[in-house]
């Protein structure tokens, strides 16, 4: 391992002097702007109107998206592929820039074609109610005809052989089932597991399905759905519901008269009803959050890595040939740690949904003992 550490330092050392060394005329850079890392990494872990397949600008390989407005009491469809990503307006509307960026605005007149950049376009308004299909969209829908299309016939399986030993995809879905039933969902939830099984065995697979679509590069991959904070967001307030509409009488008074606490931190002081009360609103949050950060964080480091090819290359071909290697490996190595992460962050997901829904259904055992 030590001997391992000590090429690749070497390795580095050996490109930064290149870096060092080679000439790099920073006028010249000035005048021509190059491969910019903070927009290509943003444009991939961020939503779109068109999914993007290869090339770069006008040159690039898009899949057009329907966008869909209601504007002024009037539905809007058209082709993403109208507005030529963003370069172009199609009957008045464009997509938005600056602060308006992500949305779809109705330019002041009805103009159709090139928007010249650096020029002013007046924008009447924006456009308010958008249900165009966007990017993440359409993951969601591939996703859900996929996770449909798994289990309808896994099912089918067990219906025509119910005694037979499981083969194929039934025999790749049925361990990761009964260990989550059995190391999951059962310790959780105890008699009260078969209730919620179908929802957490569903919000396990939505989420592992998707965290390994967004590694693939390639369509129909590479749509960051899980790590969109409004689809993490739904999925929080899905188990916050479930555990608050299902949650016992005991769970309540345990919240506002929490056992074990000294009384003078629960009537005068209500310090812990207080803390208690907060926390049926934090743990929603924290998966929502933990999900979004682990997997966009992945998408970042492994884009940072294929931009430095781009940015070392500029410099020098030479260099960039240097790094690509290097930037590979990590590639490579950031895949792997991904693809564990896209299981380690479903189950975690899954087994905290539990354990609230868990704990809020959980019938006491009355007794005569005070809290």
């Amino acid at each position: 391992m030590k001997y391992i550490f000590k090429r690749l330092s070497v390795l580095l050392l050996f490109f930064a002097a290149l870096l060092v060394f080679t000439p790099f005329n920073a006028q010249a850079a000035e005048e021509e702007e190059g491969f910019q890392a903070g927009p290509f990494i943003i444009e991939h872990v961020t939503d779109s109107y068109g999914w993007h397949i290869c090339g770069d600008g006008d040159k690039s390989v898009t899949i057009p998206l329907p966008i869909i407005l209601i504007d002024d009491g009037h539905l809007v469809c058209f082709s993403s592929g109208k507005l030529h990503h963003g370069h172009a307006a199609y009957n008045g509307y464009a997509m938005g820039w600056g602060d308006q960026k992500g949305s779809i605005v109705k330019l002041d007149s009805d103009y159709t074609g090139h928007l010249t950049e650096g020029e002013n376009y007046a924008v009447d308004h924006v456009c308010k109610f958008n249900i165009s299909i966007t990017k993440n969209v359409c993951a969601l829908f591939i996703s859900l005809i996929l996770i449909a299309t798994i289990f309808l016939t896994v099912a089918k399986r067990y219906k025509q052989h119910p005694d037979e030993a499981p083969s194929g995809l039934q025999g790749l879905v049925e361990p990761v089932v009964v260990f989550l039933q059995e190391e999951v969902i059962n310790p959780s939830l105890g008699d009260r597991a078969p209730k919620y099984t179908p929802y957490l065995l569903t919000l396990f697979f939505f989420i592992l399905l998707n965290n390994m679509l967004g590694i693939i590069p390639i369509f129909p991959g590479g749509a960051n759905l899980t790590g969109n904070i409004v689809v993490t967001g739904i999925l929080a307030l899905i188990t916050f519901f479930i555990t608050n509409i299902s949650a016992k009488k005991e769970y309540w008074v345990d919240i506002f008269n929490t056992p074990g606490v000294p009384w003078w931190l629960k009537f005068p002081l209500p310090i812990m009803p207080f803390v208690e009360l907060i926390g049926i609103f934090t743990k929603p949050f924290v998966l929502m959050v933990r999900l979004f950060a682990n997997i966009t964080a992945g998408h970042i480091i492994v884009l940072g890595f294929i931009s430095l090819i781009f940015i070392f290359g500029q410099m020098s071909p030479y260099i960039g040939y240097g790094v690509s290697v290097v930037s590979l490996l990590f590639y490579v190595f950031m895949g792997v740690l991904e693809l564990l992460v896209a299981f380690i962050q479903a189950f975690v997901f899954t087994l905290l949904s539990a354990i609230y829904i868990g704990t809020a259904t959980e019938e006491h055992e009355e007794s005569t003992e005070l809290a």
